[in-house]
């Protein structure tokens, strides 16, 4: 099936929402914001290893995790016609550092009756380029 430019601009528009809810309940430490966004099968795949939903809500038990972030060279693609995998650039800073780090993530998201909902999640740490 074909998908249009503005349906993908729509897609982008509706997945880019739903990961800044999620970057949003980092920044303020909601946990009950996470958890609704995250399916209760969640993995996530990050540099020091596999996490399932629990563990994604519960680093938010002491706090905010993230200072400040911003996403940036989203691209998204249509995998069937309740998913879609939402890719981009994120550079964010933690709580107790300024220093910014940046990191490419893969979301995977499946459309339910009430919304979107996320499933899948990886975060590659971006590669420091030579001399940094």
């Amino acid at each position: 099936m074909t998908r249009t430019p503005l349906r993908n601009e729509a897609l982008m528009a509706e997945l880019l929402a739903c990961e800044t809810a999620v970057w949003e309940a980092l920044m303020s430490g909601g946990m009950a914001q996470d958890d609704a966004a995250l399916d209760a099968g969640f993995l996530g795949v990050y540099p020091d290893g596999f996490a399932g939903k629990d563990d994604h809500t519960g680093q938010l038990a002491s706090g905010p995790t993230v200072r400040n972030y911003r996403m940036d060279q989203a691209r998204v693609v249509e995998l069937g016609p309740d998913y879609a995998l939402l890719s981009y650039r994120a550079t964010y800073s933690r709580p107790s550092d300024t220093k910014e780090q940046v990191m490419y993530v893969s979301s995977i998201w499946k459309r339910t009756r009430t919304g979107w909902i996320n499933v899948f999640s990886q975060d590659t740490p971006a590669a420091v380029p030579n001399g940094s």
